[in-house]
Parts: C-alpha cells; sequence; structure tokens
C-alpha cells in the first residue's frame, strides 16, 4: 500500500513515539520467560486504519478479550509496519503486526501466524478475479484471458520481494514474464490478438495487487491491448468493477477480507474465478518468539 514521502515519516514517527522513543534501538529483547503485553507496550502493529485485516483484528480484541487488558491496535501504513519489524527482526525484540499471505516479509523473514481458534479472521482465502458484467460478451478475448489467469503465493512473493528492493513494478513484470514463458503461454491460451483494445483494470493499492495488476498488464500487452492500471482503495475498487469505470480486478480477497463488498454488490459482477490459492490474514510474529503462538497466548504470554 503506497503511501507520500510526507505520509510515511508521520508514520514511523508515531511509532516511534508508541514504542518509547524509537525503541527499535532501546527495546529489549524477547524474552520467553516474561509476560508479553509489557514487552511491547500491549501494542499490535498494524497497517491502514480501512484495511480489512484491520478491521479483523480490533474485532479479535473483543473476542479474545485483548481490549480488556489494555491492548490497543496501532494504525499506520504497510511501509510503517515493514520498517519496524525488520529493525524488530534485526535486534531479536518482540513484535506482534497484522499480517497476510500473499506477502514479500514472509518470504524475507522467518514469521508464523498466531493460531486463531474463534476464527475471526477466517479460513484460507482465495484471491478471485472479477469483472463488469456484460465483459464476456463485449470483450471476450479479454474474459478468455481472465479465465486462464492463475498463479501461486510463491511465484506472487519472487515479483514483490524485487519491487521491495527498489525494482520498478513494471520491470519486475517483464522479467517474470521472460522467465516463465510457458507459464505465460498458458495465460493466453485462445486469447486473440488485441489490436489495440482498451482494457482497464483497478487494483487495491496493496504490495500484493501492485505486482498481480502489472503482470496482467505486461502478458496483455505482448497480445496488443492497451491496458490502463487505476490503483486505489478496495470499496472503491468493488465500485469500479460494478458500475463498469473498469474491466475487470485481479484483487478480491474473499470469502472473508471482501465480505462486505462482496455482499453490497451482489449482482452487479461477475466472479470469474479464483486466481490464487492459499491468501491468509492473522496475526503473526517472528518464529523466534517460540512461547507465542496463538492469540489466546497474548492474554497470558
Amino acid at each position: 500500500m503506497q503511501k507520500t514521502k510526507k505520509f510515511l515519516l508521520l508514520s514511523l514517527l508515531g511509532f516511534c513515539l508508541t514504542l518509547a522513543g524509537c525503541g527499535a534501538s532501546t527495546q529489549a529483547k524477547y524474552d520467553p520467560q516474561k509476560a508479553l503485553g509489557p514487552q511491547i507496550n500491549y501494542t499490535i502493529t498494524g497497517i491502514d486504519a480501512g484495511a480489512g485485516v484491520m478491521g479483523n483484528t480490533a474485532t479479535a480484541l473483543e473476542k479474545y478479550g485483548l481490549a480488556q487488558n489494555n491492548w490497543q491496535l496501532q494504525t499506520s501504513s504497510t511501509a510503517a509496519m515493514t520498517s519496524v519489524l525488520d529493525k524488530a527482526i534485526k535486534a531479536k525484540q518482540p513484535i506482534v503486526i497484522t499480517g497476510w499471505v500473499p506477502h514479500w516479509m514472509f518470504t524475507k523473514y522467518d514469521l508464523k501466524f498466531l493460531k486463531d481458534p474463534k476464527k475471526v479472521y477466517g479460513a484460507k482465502e482465495g484471491i478471485h478475479t472479477i469483472a463488469r458484467t456484460g465483459l464476456k460478451q463485449e470483450k471476450p478475448g479479454l474474459y478468455q484471458f481472465l479465465q486462464n489467469f492463475n498463479w501461486t503465493p510463491d511465484q506472487l512473493a519472487q515479483i514483490m520481494l524485487q519491487i521491495n528492493n527498489g525494482v520498478e513494478p513494471t520491470t519486475a513484470a517483464k522479467a517474470y514474464l521472460k522467465k516463465h514463458p510457458e507459464q505465460v503461454k498458458a495465460w493466453l491460451k485462445n486469447v486473440p490478438a488485441g489490436n489495440n483494445q482498451t482494457v482497464t483494470l483497478a487494483y487495491v493499492a496493496w504490495d500484493s495487487e501492485i505486482a498481480s495488476a502489472n503482470v496482467v498488464a505486461q502478458a496483455l500487452k505482448t497480445k496488443g491491448y492497451r491496458v490502463t492500471l487505476r490503483p486505489m482503495d478496495a470499496q472503491p475498487m468493488w465500485t469500479a468493477i460494478a458500475t463498469g469505470a473498469a474491466d475487470a480486478s485481479f484483487s478480491a480477497w474473499l470469502p472473508t477480507t471482501h465480505q462486505a463488498y462482496a455482499r453490497s454488490f451482489q449482482g452487479r459482477y461477475d466472479d470469474v474465478r479464483v486466481n490464487l490459492e492459499g491468501a491468509q490474514t492473522g496475526l503473526a510474529v517472528p518464529t523466534y518468539m517460540t512461547k507465542v503462538d496463538s492469540i489466546e497466548d497474548l492474554k497470558t504470554k
């Protein structure tokens, strides 16, 4: 989820204040023999307030009795959260974050999801391809591509990690296509030449969706389609599909994260297929936090 430089600096400043004066440099290492809450000021490090995982975490604080025990959810941005995570891991400090897969942080760091016995975050999800109604009849070649496109969390993470390391999204996408010609061939099977046909793709401006949108755009361009990418928040993305302002999106997390939008716009979009299996959201910690394995543990550990 990309933010302006000013917002990122403010977000990082907010974290520094929360974590006792930039605690990443002064906070003690994780101590499995001590209660976790006081070690991290009873704070879960979160991301953008409007993200689905943040809403579910607010629910988790109530359902697990954490809110009554001084636990709080720190709102920030993905970039600020991963910056704090990086510093904590390098210093072997305790931290609890709002996490999701696919994301490059699970490739770069040794992280584990906390068990969720109350199923607040639901089961593993799929990332769905959705399209505006009537697209199949109006642009059958594009619709064929929508039906073909699918991949794995590990494949998506390859591009995400490159982008996080400073590679431009379009460059990372082109490199992926060049490295996986057979996969691209399968995606383009029975897809006719685009002949300069316009395509508008809406996507949620998350790291995973930035990667997937650029891969899709570059694949379609090889067939002669003119692709416009429109990054936006989740609700506007669903609205764009439902109103026909965009042709398709590869960013619908279902059945949990985008459940409210799917229900709200029921009958006004075409759920084409699941393009990625095994997506997941929840609370996560570094694996060296050996005494914390479940959200239930936060109350007592």
